[in-house]
């Protein structure tokens, strides 16, 4: 690791300690008193030697666990070595590597370090964190992890050498003023204004004006909210290249996230109502190892593939999520899975006998089958799009309550790896329930069967392994087929 890199994490404990031992010293100066006003009697000695002292310890720990922490990339695997007193190796495979992210905090980006940590789909949590690392050095090493996770066969005469870092194309960004508008007409924003307009009319009726102060915790909360939301998503832009999807985003704190081919376990595209004004977007991803990270911040800013964004938008990530959408209208099939009714599309809507169950949602609910993948979608005002590949379907489980049984209704949940998206089919006719389950069984069983490998450049033919890394292309399926329709 970089010599700065313990400091760089460990600036709020020597801060702590500072602030500690020297707020009376501090104290003392700004009130224009001599620090040693008794000499050396009283208490200011020893609080000078007992932070000098606990400053010493904090500084050597500080060394020794970075003198004490090794990487190593070799033979498939990534290994961590740390820990001075108590020693732990961390190892992870390459070939099951999930996402490789590039983290700069702002103190990090000062220095011009940078944090490199990726995902494997057997760890609960972050299987390898490398903090921190010079800027180059971390792409470098983002480079040549990628390049043998997907199955590049290096040169006999280095074959433990640095891989080029492969070339990108960017494909879209999202303005500021269009995440700033997205935050403005979001859920929270409705229900402050709702609140507001709630207390003004109770304060009029009852002549009481401590109906306002339980508005501040609202106000507080969602301007935070906010400032995270905006600080998150702030310069957002997404590119395509043989390594996979890359996302930067960040206003203070910067992020690379970079998502190799085939790792998205499962695909959202939500519109809330007030959204649908300008027609915006926004999609969310689930991929091993980011679910267990929880539904902080940092979590929701890694499992977004889009904040926000219009239809074209849509239609280029769910291009690059699918490049082999599995129809020969990819276009009006995502169309009628964003905006559509009944049978568009060729989705099996929920039976006109479930209307009384959901009397709003009952033409929306509903599922489309391609070659690729299960398209679910769901609600009336606030739409929903699932994708699941079929290869990433893990399990299949069909629930029915008193009620829909009544109905002869059931629900279908697939199941893939722990985040935000949640496959699940609402309200469907029992029989035609039963035999998507069967058929998605079928389809998830010759899928697997057909990835024999997860490097990703192994599963093509030895002629091809060159040529994603030289070329890109410009023009996705999805789009043409939007074209087309």
């Amino acid at each position: 690791m970089h010599p700065a890199s313990p400091f760089v994490r460990g600036w709020v404990a020597l801060a702590a300690i500072g602030y500690f031992f020297g707020r009376d010293i501090f104290e003392r100066m700004l009130q224009g008193r001599p620090v040693l006003e008794n000499g050396f009697a009283g208490r200011v000695p020893w609080l000078i030697a007992g932070g000098a002292i606990v400053l010493l310890i904090a500084v050597l720990g500080f060394i020794l666990t970075w003198y004490f922490t090794k990487y190593q990339v070799s033979e498939g695997y990534v290994r961590v070595n740390t820990g001075f007193v108590f020693r732990q190796q961390r190892q992870a495979r390459l070939d099951r590597v999930q996402a490789i992210d590039i983290v700069q905090p702002l103190l990090a980006r000062i220095f011009g370090l940078a944090e490199l940590k990726f995902e494997v789909a057997d760890a609960g949590e972050s299987a390898v964190r490398l903090a921190y690392l010079r800027m180059d050095d971390a792409r470098q090493l983002r480079a040549t992890i990628l390049a043998r996770a997907a199955g590049v066969v290096q040169s006999s005469g280095r074959p433990e050498g640095a891989a080029p870092e492969a070339p990108e194309y960017a494909v879209l960004s999202v303005p500021p003023s269009r995440l700033f508008g997205s935050l403005l007409l979001s859920e929270q924003s409705f229900l402050v204004v709702l609140g507001g307009i709630a207390s003004v009319v109770l304060s009029a009726v009852t002549e009481n004006r401590s109906f306002y102060f339980y508005l501040i915790p609202a106000v507080l909360g969602l301007a935070a909210s906010y400032w995270q939301s905006f600080n998150k998503g702030y310069n957002f832009t997404a590119a395509i290249s043989p390594d996979g999807i890359r996302l930067r985003y960040g206003l203070l704190d910067t992020q690379a996230q970079t998502l190799p081919p085939g790792r998205i376990q499962a695909l959202k595209v939500v519109q809330p109502p007030l959204w649908r004004i300008f027609g915006w977007y926004r999609i969310q991803v689930n991929v091993a190892g980011y679910g267990a990270a929880g539904n902080n911040g940092e979590a929701a800013s890694r499992t977004t593939l889009l904040p926000v964004g219009k239809l074209p938008d849509v239609m280029t990530m769910l291009s690059l999520v699918l490049p082999d959408p599995g129809t020969r209208e990819p276009g009006k099939v995502f169309a009628a899975g964003l905006a559509g009714l009944d049978s568009d599309g060729g989705f099996v809507t929920t039976p006109r006998r479930g209307r009384l169950l959901a009397p709003l949602g009952w033409r929306r609910n509903g599922f489309a089958a391609t070659d690729t993948a299960l398209l679910i979608r769901s609600g009336r005002w606030w739409r929903q799009l699932v994708m699941v590949p079929h290869q990433r379907t893990q399990s299949i489980a069909l629930h029915q309550g008193p009620l829909a049984r009544r109905f002869r209704l059931v629900d279908l949940v697939l199941h893939t790896t722990a985040g935000p998206v949640q496959p699940r089919l609402i309200q469907a006719d029992l029989d035609e329930a039963r035999a998507l389950f069967d058929e998605q069984s079928a389809r998830a069983r010759l899928a697997r069967k057909r990835q024999t490998s997860e490097q990703w450049l192994a599963q093509l033919d030895p002629g091809q392994v060159e040529r994603p890394r030289e070329t890109i292309p410009t023009t996705t399926p999805v789009q043409e087929g939007q074209q087309d329709g």
